[in-house]
């Protein structure tokens, strides 16, 4: 039975597991991680939706950073009252939910404001995708869905835990491809999208991050074997720490079986 909750996407074993299993030879609460985390991202229209699905049908599960701001941004929600509290009810449609529009015209282009907006909701979403996580048995593969996860300039989202990801995943897609495909499927203008576009990192900026780069510059039967090889990828970077932790285990054991000889 497929399990959504939150921004998880398709993970039929959730359960009692944990992050981490106990150090051998270590002190008591020492744990090592067994859970793989990665991040998927990728600029407006360049497919990383289709990505994450296809993904989720190879194994991995898939938090989409979205799908939880939608849900904490729902009314009676404390990010909802925590913006509604700063913008007041223009950014409120009639029926009492969330006008995202009016959001996005308030913060884009302006950077105090979306300094303010980011600072509502992104401690958020880090709690809620930490219990998320929690929830998860030891040997998922989780892909971190963020589509802004690298800034404008190309630092991170300093809000996620990065330094205790195995890798980012990035999907690139070229500009022009990109600004077709979003004005062909939301109807928007294309000089609107382009505009989007630019705001946001750049195709080199993200690149220069990645572990691994997705090309989604063709159909979906290339797009489908890009996520395989991404796939073989993201096995490698278990095996890796596999043997990384059985190497410091053994370690751990030698320093042990040394000090207790003394």
């Amino acid at each position: 039975m497929a399990y959504r909750q939150r921004g998880l996407r398709h993970y039929p074993q959730i359960g009692s597991g944990s992050r981490g299993i106990p150090v051998e030879g270590g002190s008591p609460g020492d744990t090592v991680r067994r859970v793989l985390e990665f991040g998927l991202t990728g600029g407006i229209g360049s497919g990383k939706s289709t990505v994450g699905s296809m993904l989720v049908g190879l194994g991995a599960v898939v938090i989409d950073a979205d799908a939880i701001v939608r849900t904490l941004q729902a009314p009676g929600e404390l990010v909802f009252e925590a913006m509604v509290s700063r913008w007041g009810d223009t950014i409120v449609r009639e029926d009492g939910t969330l006008d995202r529009g009016a959001v996005a015209s308030i913060v884009f282009g302006d950077a105090d404001e979306l300094t303010a907006l980011n600072a509502i909701v992104h401690p958020a979403v880090a709690a809620e995708t930490a219990r998320l996580l929690d929830a998860l048995d030891d040997d998922a593969i989780v892909m971190h869905d963020i589509p802004l996860l690298v800034l404008p300039g190309g630092e991170l989202l300093t809000s996620r835990d990065v330094d205790e990801w195995s890798g980012i995943i990035v999907v690139d897609t070229p500009i022009e491809t990109a600004v077709e495909r979003v004005a062909a499927s939301r109807g928007m203008d294309p000089d609107d999208v382009l505009a989007r576009v630019e705001a946001q990192a750049t195709r080199e900026e993200r690149r220069e991050v990645a572990g691994f780069v997705i090309d989604n510059s063709g159909d979906l039967e290339h797009l489908a074997h890009e996520v395989e090889r991404c796939w073989a990828w993201v096995q490698s970077q278990r095996h890796d720490e596999q043997s990384q932790r059985h190497d410091e285990q053994s370690q751990r054991h030698d320093e042990q079986t040394l000090e207790e000889g003394l």
